[in-house]
This record gives C-alpha cells, sequence and structure tokens, in this order.
C-alpha cells in the first residue's frame, strides 16, 4: 500500500474545491494513460460535495467518464433514497456523460438484492471488459465516505460481508440503517483502485476518523481499505481532522 495522504481544510467548500481539482487531474491522466475515466461514487453528503465545483468545470472531458456505484440501494431509481438518484441530480444532470456509460443498478432486480448484486458483477465485467472469473476490476477513482460507525459502502462492523474475499459485490438485507436491502463493492474490489478518496466533512465523526487513520482499528470497516498498488487519499475539513496526530494532514498539491 501506498502512503495514506491527509488533507485538511478550513471549511467544506474549500474540500470540494480541492475535490474538483484532484478529480480534473485524476480525469486528465486515466483519459490520456487509456482514454476513461471509471470512477465509482457513494452516497450521503459525497455526491454534493464532489459535484459543487465540478459540474461546472469546463476542462474535464465528461464524454470520457464511466459512473459507477460503490454502493446502492435496492430501491427504484427515482426513489430519495437511491444513489443514483443523488449523484445523478448533483451531478449527472449537469454533465455530458453519456447515459450508457452510468452502470447503475438493474430497477428489476431492487426487490431481490441477490441477484442485482451479480447482475451488477456482470455490469461492471461488460463495462470494463474484464472476466468475472479473475482478479478484481481496477478503477481509477473510488470515492466514499463513512457512517459514525466506521462503515464504507454498505459494508458495516460486525456484518460478513466486510470478510467477502471473491465476490466483487455482494449484497446485504440487515443494514442498520434503513433501507435494509442493499448491494455493495467488496474490499478487494476498494483495494484494487488506481486511488481511493474518502470524503469526511462537518467534524462530528472526527472521532472515528483518527481510529481509521491514525489507529487503523481493524474493528471498523473503512480501516480495510488500504489500496495495495493505489494511493488512499482522505478529503477532510478542520473540525475532522483535529484529532490526527499520527497520520497529520499534509499541504495539498497535485
Amino acid at each position: 500500500m501506498q502512503q495514506t495522504k491527509v488533507y485538511s481544510f478550513p471549511s467544506a467548500d474549500q474540500v470540494a474545491q480541492a475535490l474538483n481539482a484532484f478529480l480534473a487531474h485524476a480525469s486528465a491522466e486515466a483519459i490520456k494513460q487509456h482514454g476513461r475515466f471509471t470512477v465509482a461514487f457513494s452516497g450521503g453528503s459525497l455526491p454534493a460535495t464532489v459535484a459543487k465545483y465540478l459540474k461546472d468545470n469546463k476542462s474535464v472531458d465528461f464524454a470520457k467518464w464511466f459512473v459507477f456505484f460503490s454502493d446502492e440501494r435496492c430501491v427504484p431509481l427515482d426513489d430519495p433514497e437511491s444513489n443514483f438518484k443523488l449523484v445523478k441530480d448533483e451531478l449527472l444532470s449537469h454533465v455530458p456523460i453519456p447515459d450508457s456509460q452510468v452502470i447503475r443498478i438493474s430497477e428489476a432486480l431492487v426487490s431481490d438484492s441477490k441477484r442485482a448484486a451479480e447482475d451488477y458483477d456482470l455490469q461492471i465485467a461488460k463495462a470494463l471488459g474484464c472476466d468475472v472469473v479473475n482478479q478484481p476490476p481496477v478503477f481509477d477513482c473510488i470515492l466514499l465516505g463513512i457512517g459514525p460507525d466506521g462503515h464504507t459502502c454498505s459494508l458495516f462492523p460486525g456484518h460478513p460481508e466486510v470478510q467477502e474475499k471473491s465476490k466483487w459485490v455482494t449484497f446485504i438485507n440487515d443494514s442498520p440503517k434503513p433501507p435494509a436491502s442493499r448491494i455493495t463493492l467488496t474490499i478487494p474490489v476498494l483495494n484494487r483502485a488506481r486511488s481511493v478518496a474518502f470524503v469526511v466533512t462537518g467534524g462530528s465523526k472526527c472521532d472515528t476518523v483518527k481510529a481509521i487513520v491514525d489507529g487503523r482499528d481493524m474493528s471498523l470497516p473503512a480501516a480495510h481499505v488500504a489500496p495495495s498498488e493505489g494511493e488512499l487519499y482522505w478529503f477532510l475539513d478542520d473540525a475532522t481532522a483535529k484529532y490526527l496526530t499520527v497520520n497529520k494532514p499534509a499541504e495539498f498539491k497535485l
């Protein structure tokens, strides 16, 4: 694993500005190297923070973006709980990413999380041109948040999905927070990414962030995220980073 890079900013607005610069740079590099940019979004407050400045960035070649979802709730795509709807409202409806390049849960399968997870496996394989029996796919960037309990994606403390080693996408029907049924990328997929960026603001999760970033508390699912060959980033506001003493924030630069 590469060294963890922690960045902290005085406000959530400045976190959004930094993410705009970070993703514009990552996108340009990926497109230069292999003709497209593959990025996975989680939900919560992350899409709004990411999209705040990015949606107006005319330097980004959004036509070459392929968008995936780190996890998804098993609900219709227009449901307020849908991560797809959240990302669509915040970003996709503002930028020219072809609809065929937005890889979402099959709405026909939202009543069967197991089948929905298996189908999303196949969708990823088809979009990225890889085989589901081989090593996990390599995303250019995976954008993640965390919960106060240290969960990330829909991987919750004490749940067996955290230990899943063979599947790319798994399912859960007993999520501690509603809705109960979800699909989620697994740790092996997260750890194959070229870059993983956690985005946490607001200060309420400062103790959890310290336990993950400084303490590597493996009872917390987010602590399992450690890209084997990629880079791990934390984009925080100062209120969230205030207790970090081991992995102290560094100056942000591309």
